[in-house]
């Protein structure tokens, strides 16, 4: 027990006096139709999440996700597991449940069960898995063909909600503040490398563009690892629970800046990822009206999600010292563009 394997590491069987064992067996095997009498379920626990297991049939029959929401307040737990289920149904009801455009089906949220979310199990590569390929590999030709896919969905999904009412860029100043602080208090960014930062925010805050788009819904946490490609143009997206009202820019600057910090960390030359940076926004725009126009005005706002995009990476624990001050350096860079 305990090797590992592409599905995670293997923990052992559910044991049938586990009340998720019966919830999965009253609850949400039926809604596939499955009905298996003493039914074996094996567990593996993602590497790269702490919280989320997979559990599959000993024959093979079915395979679900199974994520538990964990925070010392059980009531903070509850509303994000029950979020998250929420969020999977009304995007599913708006169409994204066929392909190419596909949000991942939820099966149900029990509180009782340490607020567990299960989930349909999707077979697909993360984006990451395709970028180290296109680094390590020279499968650059796929990179760009699945960036172009990625930026459809993308657009498809900004597009089908976006709200009547203009962005409220304070909310992305109270999160630098909340990144900045943690970078200070857990990895000791000197205070006046940290006013400089916030000093750059609070001019980006006075720029009339950074407010006037309109607000849509975004995924919350566009990176690498929550969106799997399919065949052709199939695109498949995960883990929603903070989908929030925002810039479509908020996506798109994460998911540059991810492009970024990867070939960056993997080559040492910050314009490494520009090409791909650029193909992504130029395919993005191409479904939004007046490309041109938009490619215009997206651009512009680019740098400070970029930005934080890279500041946010730097608080991970995986992270050195000597790339962490790379990723610093480079935010500033970055936000200071345009202001």
């Amino acid at each position: 027990m305990g090797n590992a394997s592409k599905n995670g590491r293997y923990l052992g069987h559910l044991q049938r006096e586990d009340p998720l064992y019966e919830y999965l067996q009253s609850q949400i095997a039926p809604q596939l139709g499955l009905h298996i009498p003493d039914a074996c379920y094996r567990v593996f626990r993602f590497t790269d999440s702490q919280n989320v297991y997979l559990y599959e049939e000993k024959g093979g029959t079915v395979r679900w996700v199974a994520k538990f929401f964990k925070s010392w307040d059980p009531q903070h737990a509850c509303r994000k597991g029950e979020t998250e289920f929420n969020n999977l149904t009304f995007l599913r009801r708006l169409g994204f449940c066929n392909r190419p455009h596909y949000v991942v089906r939820p099966f149900g949220f029990n509180p009782s069960i340490d607020n567990v979310l299960v989930v349909e199990y999707l077979e697909g590569d993360s984006v990451s898995a395709v970028i180290d390929d296109a680094i390590h590999c020279g499968m650059v030709d796929r990179l760009f063909r699945k960036l172009k896919a990625l930026a459809c969905f993308l657009a498809v999904f900004h597009c089908r909600t976006a709200g009547e009412w203009s962005v409220d860029f304070r909310e992305s100043l109270y999160y630098t503040a909340r990144v900045l602080r943690s970078l200070e208090e857990r990895w000791g960014l000197d205070r006046q490398c940290s006013d400089r930062l916030w000093s750059l925010g609070e001019r980006w805050l006075q720029r009339s563009f950074m407010w006037e788009e309109p607000s849509v819904l975004v995924h919350g946490d566009a990176t690498p690892s929550n969106f799997l490609f399919g065949k052709g143009m199939d695109v498949m997206a995960i883990d929603l629970e903070r989908m929030q009202w925002a810039d479509p820019v908020f996506d798109v600057g994460r998911l540059c800046g991810e492009l970024k910090h990867v070939f960056l960390r993997c080559t040492g030359n910050p314009s490494a990822a520009e090409p791909y940076i650029g193909h992504f926004l130029r395919e993005y725009c191409g479904h939004l009206e007046d490309r041109e126009q938009a490619f215009s005005r997206i651009t512009r706002r680019l740098p400070f999600y970029m930005g934080i995009t890279l500041l946010r990476i730097a608080r991970n624990s995986w992270i050195t010292p000597d790339y962490r001050r790379s990723l610093v350096e480079e935010a500033i860079n970055t936000l200071e563009a345009r202001v």
